[in-house]
Parts: structure tokens; C-alpha cells; sequence
């Protein structure tokens, strides 16, 4: 997507950069699941950032020195994610834009805490991500929404469609407990409970016993907290006891393991999105087709994944591009991010003060819409999502 404003403006600021700093590279670090179970969202996670830094160096980076990505692979794995996370601290980049997974998050936050590095988080979305350090404080800023307001959206929709009695299947990660403890605080809101909770392991296939106990308890509706392979599972599980009750969920229903996993049993499943890949506007027509043309594919495979971290990149050059003194150092970052007064005509939405020195979230409820899987693929659940969601939301 070549943004005419922001091209205007990079290529006039470009022209004012002494002439030193022409060709020394910004580098900046990214870090996700390029490998291994979770890279079905990691590796569009990166090539949004990708897309966005090969349209930012196109006309002339910052101020005239090109952006450099240091590329580490956490494989979704903690210690990993944690010895990624140090080296990238080793090599002195100015920010990191990265995690997909709540658990790999956890275990490397503090290594960008301490060293005042700041982080955009574009995926991971459980709620502790954020609340790790006091919001003054914090390095931690992040562009998806977390899962305490996925949950939230998710439940209130239940409770309008009637589907109040709810089993919840979560697996045992990070993500999984705060997950759990999310929808649980979703329900109680309601003066709701659970009437059946089954947590499992990554990488259980057979979820038969459990989904029994959910249909003995009278569930009337599956809320499944998983990022992998097990959601896929749950659905057949459920397929295959012809227990006709749906399916429901955080973004990860949207992934390839559970569309394409589940094939058939995955129809009809919903989820909260920020972002579902139809040309809505002129940003995410523009958006889509530069994916497409530039990775040579007819669909993104986690497209909130991408759009979400294509838009972190383009705000971290907005702070960048308030820093008014040429400084870059690690607070002076985070102070720009914190303070953003122009907005960015984003792909997710416009981004009008997204960051504060009290709030390091920028997506708030109003921007999220129910998504819903039919023939294979996530569309709006709501013929009215799908017109509001030609007017772009601001945060609330």
C-alpha cells in the first residue's frame, strides 16, 4: 500500500538529514514463531512488517537511513523466545515489534524491560502482556486486542444469541489460563459460571471424554482457548458425537489449523476479530493487494496477524518521526510512542493517540466485530458488522 501522505511527508524529511546518516540502517528487531507450531500466524506476522518496511525505505526510510530488520525465531517456545529476546538486546536495536505466543511473551518481557527496549506486541493477546509492569513504567506497548476484551465481546454475544450455558476447553499454556480466567470473569459480569471446564494439554488429539462431560453438564455452546491444533479437534470431537452445539472462541478460530484442520466440523464456528480480509475500504484493498502481489499468494493465512503488525510498523515511524531532537535512545522511544499526535490512516483502523503513558493497549472493544467461518474461510458473522465496518472505529 503506497500511502501518498506519508511518502509526502517521509521524502520531505529525507531531505533535511545530514548527510552521514544517509546510509547507516535503523535496525530494528522482530521476534515470533517462524518455525514450529505457532508459524502459521508468526510468518505473516513478519511479512507484515516486511510489506511495511520495503514501503518506508522505498521513499527514503528515516530520514534518509534505511530500516534494517534483526529477524530471531522463538519457534513458540519460552526458553527460546527468551534467548532470542537477550540476543536481540545484545545486538542494540532501537525496538522490537514481536510475539505471537502469551507464554514465549512472558518469559522475555523482562529482558525488554530492563534493557529499555520498547516492544510492540502485534499478536500475543493474553491479558498479562500488558499488565506485567506498572503502565508508567512499562516498555510493553501492543497493537491486538487483548484477550480480556476478546472474551468480554465473545460472551456478550452468547448472552444475545441465548447460549448461556457455556463449557470452556482450555489448554494448560499461559494462554490458556488467562484465557479461562478471562471468560470466567466475562460470565460473572453476567452473573454467569461455566458449566462444564475441560483443560488439556498442547497436543492432545482425542478431546471424546472431555466433550461427553460437556454434554452431560448441558452445555449449550464449546468457548475453546487454544492456539493450535486441539481446536481443530475439539470441532471434530464434536462432529463426531453429532453433538450440534457451536463453536466459539478467540482469534486463533480464524487460523489455518482450526479452518483447515477442521474442514467441514469448523463451519459456522465465531470469533472476535479486529480485521477480516475483504476490501472494505481503500486502505485494505491497497493492503491485500500488496500482501498478495509481494508474497505471491491468493490469501493470507492469518490476516489479522499481518495487518496488525504492518500497522505497528508504520506506528513505530510515526514516534520515531516526533522525536525532535535525534534522539533514539530506548526512553526517548518510548515517550514518542506514548505521546503520537498525528494520526495513522491505519489497515486495522485509525490510530488517533493509540499509546499513553496510562494505557499501552490501542485496540479498544468498539473496533472488534464478530467473525464467523463459512466455506472455509472467516467473513462477518453480522450483515451490520460488515457495513459499520466500512466507517473506520477510533479508540474509545
Amino acid at each position: 500500500m503506497r500511502n501518498l501522505f506519508i511518502g509526502a511527508w517521509l521524502a520531505a524529511l529525507c531531505v533535511t538529514a545530514p548527510a552521514q546518516t544517509l546510509q547507516t540502517p535503523l535496525r530494528i528487531g522482530v521476534i515470533g514463531p517462524l518455525s514450529g507450531p505457532s508459524s502459521d500466524f508468526g510468518v505473516p506476522m513478519l511479512q507484515g512488517i516486511e510489506l511495511a518496511v520495503e514501503e518506508i525505505n522505498a521513499v527514503g526510510g528515516y530520514l534518509g537511513r534505511p530500516i534494517e530488520l534483526v529477524v530471531k525465531d522463538d519457534k513458540a517456545d519460552p526458553p527460546t523466545g527468551l534467548a532470542q529476546a537477550t540476543a536481540l538486546a545484545s545486538e542494540r536495536v532501537l525496538a522490537t515489534i514481536g510475539f505471537c505466543n502469551t507464554g514465549v511473551a512472558m518469559a522475555a518481557l523482562d529482558v525488554f524491560q530492563k534493557n529499555r527496549i520498547p516492544l510492540i506486541v502485534p499478536c500475543a493477546a493474553g491479558s498479562p502482556v500488558t499488565a506485567r509492569f506498572a503502565a508508567k513504567d512499562s516498555y510493553v506497548f501492543r497493537t491486538s486486542a487483548r484477550d480480556g476484551l476478546q472474551a468480554d465481546f465473545v460472551v456478550a454475544d452468547l448472552v444475545k444469541r441465548g447460549w448461556t450455558r457455556v463449557a470452556i476447553f482450555a489448554d494448560t499454556t499461559p494462554y490458556g489460563e488467562g484465557g479461562l480466567a478471562d471468560v470466567r470473569k466475562a460470565l460473572a459480569a453476567r452473573k454467569l459460571e461455566p458449566v462444564h471446564v475441560a483443560r488439556f494439554a498442547l497436543g492432545t488429539q482425542d478431546m471424546t471424554e472431555a466433550l461427553k462431560d460437556a454434554r452431560t453438564a448441558g452445555a449449550n455452546v464449546v468457548f475453546s482457548y487454544t492456539v493450535g491444533k486441539e481446536n481443530a479437534a475439539i470441532a471434530r470431537g464434536r462432529q463426531a458425537l453429532r453433538w450440534n452445539v457451536p463453536q466459539v472462541g478467540g482469534w486463533p478460530l480464524s487460523f489455518p489449523f482450526f479452518i483447515d484442520g477442521a474442514r467441514e466440523a469448523a463451519e459456522g464456528a465465531l470469533m472476535a476479530q479486529t480485521f477480516i480480509a475483504e476490501p472494505s475500504n481503500e486502505r485494505r484493498s491497497a493492503f491485500l493487494a500488496a500482501y498478495a502481489r509481494k508474497f505471491k499468494v491468493r490469501k493470507i493465512p492469518v490476516p489479522m496477524a499481518a495487518a496488525q503488525a504492518y500497522d505497528s510498523t508504520y506506528l513505530l515511524l510515526y514516534a520515531l518521526f516526533g522525536i525532535r531532537n535525534g534522539d533514539l535512545s530506548g526512553p526517548a522511544i518510548k515517550q514518542a510512542l506514548e505521546n503520537i499526535s498525528r494520526p495513522y490512516y491505519g489497515v486495522v483502523t485509525t490510530y488517533e493517540r493509540p499509546f499513553s503513558a496510562d494505557d499501552k493497549d490501542a485496540v479498544t472493544p468498539n473496533m472488534l466485530v464478530m467473525g464467523q467461518v463459512r466455506n472455509g474461510a472467516v467473513t462477518f458473522a453480522y450483515p451490520e458488522d460488515a457495513r459499520r465496518n466500512l466507517i473506520v472505529q477510533r479508540k474509545q
